[in-house]
């Protein structure tokens, strides 16, 4: 069975030293999707000792990243709707 990518993150940083309760807070409280636990491995295997520092911004890079992308699809719904509504009358 494959594991997780939360879990899969939360055993790359122990193996980078970091304390549980820190793996435990960005992998599973902060990057629990797949998509902020890749982007975070990506990270974690580009550079090899980061300070605990340098994961939480990296951390918070992803997360803004995401909510990005979040709120363009949003928008992108939004704007369909109103064009739908332009098209078709309510």
């Amino acid at each position: 069975m494959e594991k997780a990518r939360t879990d899969v993150l939360y055993y790359a940083l122990k193996e980078k030293g970091y304390p549980d309760d820190f793996c435990r807070e960005i992998a599973y409280k902060q990057m629990n999707t797949d998509y902020t636990a890749t982007r975070m491995l990506g990270y974690l295997y580009r550079v090899s000792n980061p300070r605990p520092e340098d994961v939480v911004d990296e951390m918070l890079a992803i997360l803004s990243d995401r909510n990005a992308i979040i709120q363009k699809k949003e928008l992108e719904h939004a704007q369909a709707t109103i064009n739908r509504i332009y098209r078709e009358g309510l």
